[in-house]
Order: C-alpha cells, then structure tokens, then sequence
C-alpha cells in the first residue's frame, strides 16, 4: 500500500502530526515553503501531495488545486475557510476540513470576556486608578443582565456565545439568514436553548449589544457601513470577533461618534489583511488613520485576533482536524 504524505504548510499543535503518523502517513514539514514552491514541488519527482494541513498564510486557489493532481484533503485549522478556493476543491473531488469545534468555547468566552469589560468600563477605570484618581461615578457600568444581546450568525462561534450568556439572565435572540426557518417569522422547533431565533427587523428593535459571528466572504465584507448600522432602534455595543473586514472602520467611527453605536469591542481588524497574520493595510493612508482613531477612542476594546487563541483550544484544534481526517466522530 503507498504511503499517504501530507505537508504542513503552517504550525499546529503537535498532537495532528503524531496522530496522523501513527495512523501511517507520512508528514512533512512545508512552514517555510511559499506559495511559488509549493507550485514548484508540484512539477518535480518528489514525493506526492496527499494532503495539506494549514492555517492562513497561504491562498489554495485554483492554480494550486490544479497543480496538486493527487490532492485528496485540505485540513485548516480553525474556522474560516476565505483562504480555500471552495468551488474548486468540490469540483476536483478534495475533502475540506475545519476545525471549529476546537475553538469555539475560546471564542465564546473571549466575547463574554470583551463584553463585560466595555459595560463595566474596566479598562478606562483601570487606567484611571492608575493615574491616581478615583471617578466612580465616571465609571458606572452596566449590568449585562438588563440587557438584549444579539447574535448575527448562530454557527459554533455564535452558539457558543449564547451558552455563556445563558448564566447572566439577559435576554439572547439572533439572527441567521442561512438557517431553515430563521427568516422574518421563524418557526423552529422545538426551540433552541439559549436564544430566540428572530427575524431581521425584530433584532434590530430589540438588541442592546451585537456580536459578529459571520465567516468572511464577498456578501460579508464591508457589511457592517453606515446604513446597516443605522438600522438599529437602540444605541448597540458592537462586537467583531469574527473577521476584520466586515466592520467597515470609518462607519463605525463615525457611528461613535454620533452616538448609534455606545462602544466597540474588535478581536480582528479591518487592516489584517488576508493573512491574519499581520496588520497588512497600514500602508494604505485611510486605514492607517481609521486604526490610529481605533487606538485613541475610549470606548474601543481591541485585542490581536486571539479570541480562538487558548492553549487549550491549539491543541483542540488539531485533535478535531485528526477526527475528521481519519473519519472519527470529532470530540469538540
């Protein structure tokens, strides 16, 4: 029987690589190869490419598909699939897989985490104390419990989310245009624990926070403008710890500053770029000075992207990607 060699083409916890050599592939380590030598392996004797394991860094599009004739799998660890030419993998017949179940309950208490922090003003009261002053009433919080939180997108981030917010008493609805019986007038059944499913008008009249739980693609990008944020009856927190580009940063500069949007808390950055890895578009004048805006607004929570970045979830991320490359039921 041949062997089955699989190049890992970004770093993931080691648990994929013993798993995968134990069940008798062969690995191979790709983290330095580029885009160009990977095209490169491709036309040479080497050893074939059975699989690929990946996180962003690289774009497989159809010239890479095309080039990899014994490709028969794409593991990518996390969530977003906007680095994988999708119709071109299903067209060649190579199994994707992700691995959101790894990093889901990250993700949900990051969310809770960067929420509570915003209504209770812990990072401005923080730096307040520092400074030697003591403004209680300047930061007088608010209590989650009180309030309607939202969820656009009810996927494993977003039902995540919604499990950690069931032990604060507030109010959960969300919306999902993709799932059977979400629409204006939903009819699931039975009903879901830990939120109400709620057509699109609905929400907007009801929610007090809204979090982000979208993937990124071309109907997401700069989905979140001026006119999208202007829909809602009430001012929101805004959270995005899905992909950066959906929140256009000008709009919700502007919506602080006019009072639709009371404060923001950003996991990931418009400027990212497709990498993820980096803090790409700061080259570009107009997203350079939206970021430094970012920077200096008080009611702006930011972190680098690590809502799904737990030690927990790096290792879980590759014990799922090895369920499902081997066929096993995952354990997310």
């Amino acid at each position: 029987m041949n062997a089955v060699h699989v190049w890992f083409l970004d770093t993931v916890h080691p648990a994929l690589q013993e798993t995968l050599t134990e069940a008798g592939m062969v690995c191979h380590d790709g983290t330095a190869m580029t885009r160009n030598e990977l095209l490169h392996h491709a036309s040479t004797e080497a050893p074939p490419i059975h699989g690929l394991v990946l996180r962003s860094r690289i774009r497989l599009d159809a010239e890479v598909f095309n080039a990899l004739p014994d490709l028969a799998w794409v593991a990518r660890s996390g969530s977003g699939l906007e680095n994988i030419d999708l119709d071109t993998a299903a067209r060649r017949g190579v199994a994707v897989h992700s691995s959101p179940e790894g990093n889901r309950d990250a993700v949900g208490e990051h969310t809770t985490g960067m929420l509570l922090s915003a209504l209770h003003k812990l990072r401005p009261g923080d730096a307040s104390i520092r400074r030697k002053e003591w403004a209680r009433e300047a930061h007088r919080g608010r209590e989650l419990k009180s309030l309607t939180v939202g969820i656009v997108g009810y996927g494993h981030m977003g039902s995540a989310f919604a499990e950690r917010l069931a032990g604060f008493g507030c109010r959960v609805v969300a919306y999902d245009k993709y799932k059977e019986g979400w629409g204006e007038h939903p009819t699931v059944s039975p009903p879901l624990p830990h939120v109400e499913p709620v057509g699109w008008q609905a929400f907007c009249a009801a929610a007090d926070v809204v979090s982000l739980h979208l993937p990124w693609t071309e109907e997401t990008k700069g989905l979140v403008h001026h006119a999208w944020l202007n829909q809602f009856a009430k001012p929101i927190v805004l959270i995005n710890t899905a992909r950066g580009p959906i929140v256009h940063t000008e709009s919700l500069l502007t919506a602080l500053e006019e009072g639709s949007v009371s404060a923001a808390c950003l996991d990931v950055l418009e400027c990212e770029g497709r990498s993820l890895e980096a803090l790409d578009g700061l080259d570009n004048p107009e997203q350079r000075e939206a970021f430094e805006a970012l920077l200096a607004h008080p009611r702006v929570e930011l972190s680098p992207h690590v809502a799904g970045w737990t030690h927990e979830s790096y290792e879980k991320l590759s014990t799922v990607l090895a369920d499902k490359i081997l066929g096993r039921t995952p354990q997310g």
